[in-house]
């Protein structure tokens, strides 16, 4: 079965689709950059042209970079403030015609590091942890989702919260090296292990894929991991959330 998958994120709208029984991507991934306003009509109108580059008529999964609850922005995270109480499911889907799923990145990420990834043979307490415009992070008991996670939204010091700080944003905002951003990120991750206590801890995001780059700054006591399937897990955990929740047109 292929369903669309959409990965929402603070610089960049990617889309592919997915053949959700064996979590590969059928097609190459779309990418069309967000509006800076990133406000939801505009928004909107990007996820419409994603699904027309397509030619796309099926349930749509979406992962979407704030708090989500039964379909509505809890928190507009690093969005425009007006996502605040926004119903996005029906937003999408009066601006599509076409039904939506959507879910919080992160957990849409640890959908796919779950049930395709290095994820299925894990047990315990797991945590995927994002690294992009914010830092995600989809938590997982024994393979069953723990939804809105959101440990990037930790207040640190001066900031409102530690993703200020610690994301893979601080660093091109403020021309970090990977060393030095590095040392941030492992802060954030100390600051994790000390608050849950995780088993295993799972990377992706788009920084995930320079692993190599900031690694021997990782000095915690809980193993850390790049996910294989690195900056593309949202889009595949998109289309798997939507397939295992069962949306179906009306």
């Amino acid at each position: 079965m292929e369903i669309l998958g959409i990965d929402v994120g603070g610089s960049g709208m990617k889309g592919a689709l997915v053949n959700v029984e064996t979590g590969e991507m059928i097609t190459k991934r779309h990418r069309i950059p967000t509006p800076k306003s990133r406000e939801p009509k505009a928004m909107a109108q990007v996820i419409k042209q994603l699904v027309e580059h397509f030619d796309y008529n099926g349930p749509v999964g979406c992962g979407f970079p704030t708090v989500i609850k039964n379909g509505i922005c809890k928190s507009p995270g690093n969005l425009d403030a007006s996502w605040l109480g926004v119903d996005v499911d029906k937003l999408f889907e009066d601006t599509t015609g076409l039904p939506f799923k959507v879910v919080n990145d992160a957990d849409a990420a640890g959908h796919a590091v779950m049930n395709y990834g290095m994820g299925r043979d894990l047990s315990g307490f797991v945590l995927i942890i994002t690294i992009g415009t914010g830092l995600g992070s989809g938590a997982f008991l024994n393979g069953r989702l723990i939804p809105n996670f959101e440990l990037g939204q930790i207040p640190y010091k001066e900031f409102k919260k530690i993703e200020t700080w610690a994301a893979g944003s601080a660093m091109d905002r403020e021309g970090l090296s990977y060393k030095k951003w590095g040392k941030r990120f492992n802060k954030f991750l100390k600051i994790v292990e000390l608050l849950v206590s995780p088993d295993h801890i799972i990377l992706g995001g788009g920084a995930s894929k320079d692993w190599d780059e900031f690694k021997a700054c990782i000095t915690i006591d809980t193993p850390v991991t790049p996910a294989v399937l690195q900056n593309h897990a949202g889009i595949i955990g998109a289309a798997s959330a939507c397939y295992r929740l069962k949306v179906k047109k009306d």
